[in-house]
Order: C-alpha cells, then sequence, then structure tokens
C-alpha cells in the first residue's frame, strides 16, 4: 500500500483522482483492511496545514482527539474526551469520528455549534453542512463555527461493547442584536437529531418549545435528560 501525505489542497485532490483511500487515524480501517485486503493507495491529510489546525472558531479533521483542548468551545471538548479510550483517542480524527463512524460521537457538538464543513471535492475545497457531509461521507479538511455563550455535553455511562449511550449537546449563540438561540443535539441509538428555539424566555416556556419539536418524540428517560440538561445551560447563562 502506497501511503500518500499531500501537504496542500491541489495535491489532496491530485491523490483523490487517482484513487487514493482516506484513512483518518485508521481506527476503524486497519481490522477491515487486515482481513479484507489492503488498498493499493492511501491518504492522509496529517501533513495538510488546513486540517491541522485547533483555533477557538476552527478544528481540522485530521487533528487527533487527543489533542482538543480548551482552545476550542467546551462541547467540543468534552465531546472528544468521551471517545473511547485514551490509545483511541490518540489516533482517532475528528473527521474519521464525523465521517468515518457509525456512532459520530463529535457530531452533537458540531451541530450545536452550528458548524460548517470545508470539505474537498473534484473540483476544489469547498464548505457544506454536516448532514451533506455525513450522508455523502465527504472527505473533510475541518468544521469552522462561531463561538457560543456556553455550552455543555453529556453522555450517558455505558459498558464497552454495549448499545450507543445517550448523549445531550447544548449550546446557547446570541446574534448581532443581544438574542439567544438555543441549540440541542440528542444521539439516542445511531440516529442524531437536533433542534434550536430561543431561549430568552423562562426556562420552562424554553422545554415546552422543545417538546413540540422531534424532542418530544424521544423516549422518556432521554427527554428527562434533555430537560435537565437544558436547564442547566440555561442556568448558567450570564445574567440570567
Amino acid at each position: 500500500m502506497l501511503l500518500r501525505l499531500p501537504t496542500s489542497v491541489s495535491e489532496a485532490q491530485e491523490c483523490m483522482a487517482e484513487g487514493a483511500v482516506p484513512i483518518g487515524g485508521a481506527t476503524l480501517v486497519w481490522a477491515g483492511w487486515q482481513r479484507d485486503g489492503f488498498p493499493e493507495r492511501a491518504m492522509s491529510l496529517r501533513n495538510l496545514p488546513a486540517a491541522t489546525v485547533v483555533e477557538p472558531e476552527a478544528l481540522g479533521a485530521a487533528v487527533v482527539l487527543h489533542s482538543i483542548d480548551d482552545r476550542v468551545p467546551e462541547v467540543l471538548r468534552r465531546a472528544a474526551g468521551s471517545v473511547g479510550t485514551g490509545a483511541v483517542r490518540r489516533t482517532a480524527t475528528v473527521g474519521g469520528n464525523i465521517v468515518g463512524s457509525s456512532l459520530r460521537c463529535l457530531l452533537p457538538a458540531a451541530l450545536v455549534l452550528d458548524a460548517r464543513a470545508t470539505v474537498l471535492g473534484p473540483e476544489g475545497a469547498y464548505e457544506a453542512d454536516l448532514a451533506e457531509v455525513v450522508a455523502k461521507r465527504h472527505l473533510m479538511i475541518g468544521l469552522r463555527w462561531r463561538t457560543p455563550t456556553v455550552s455543555g455535553y453529556h453522555k450517558q455511562p455505558a459498558a464497552a461493547g454495549g448499545p450507543p449511550p445517550l448523549v445531550v449537546a447544548t449550546a446557547v449563540h446570541a446574534d448581532g442584536e443581544g438574542r439567544h438561540q438555543l441549540r440541542v443535539a440528542v444521539r439516542e441509538g445511531y440516529e442524531v437529531l437536533s433542534e434550536t428555539t430561543a431561549c430568552d424566555v423562562d426556562t420552562d416556556e424554553v422545554l415546552h418549545a422543545l417538546e413540540r419539536t422531534d424532542v418530544g418524540a424521544l423516549p422518556p428517560a432521554a427527554r428527562d435528560q434533555v430537560r435537565e440538561q437544558v436547564a442547566g445551560i440555561l442556568g448558567s447563562l450570564p445574567g440570567r
């Protein structure tokens, strides 16, 4: 297997045109390759500058989860810290988790940040929403978002090898006029849903508004956890 390490977007495009398979941190593909055979060409973005940034409003797809620290919002940092074991987090990447994994632990965090992905296609790099990235399994270069006022992440404890644990991610953003929007994303099983509502009202009103969305169709235990997380994050808003 020939492993390519492009250092520019144009070089990464050339690798794609040659049929190189993106490997991320290889935590998800290695076992399959050992069983089914290795591809002729593979590609890692770990030497591509745009894919390795860790900034307050940007995160590269080739960043390993262990490297995600307090430079990014709390919701994303805590999501990364909840993935697997320390050994897994030292090799698994942002892009591999969101695009290559069926669990997608980082996806709820990215959704509540209203993040947009930069992806690489045959014609070059362009911006796409996360639903498109996940559905079409694009080659992701990185994520960008606006810094939230507050954010939070909760992942239920679960035994290794069992069903995916419930995840509730929350974030509050302020617009240019100081009005606040609450974003909530929930992973229940393998499905992820997200909703947005105004939150410059009483907490009970916010919760009632969420109940009228797809959040209201979640199982009772999941709805209880959403209510707890929403009440907590709204209670942490400055001046509330």
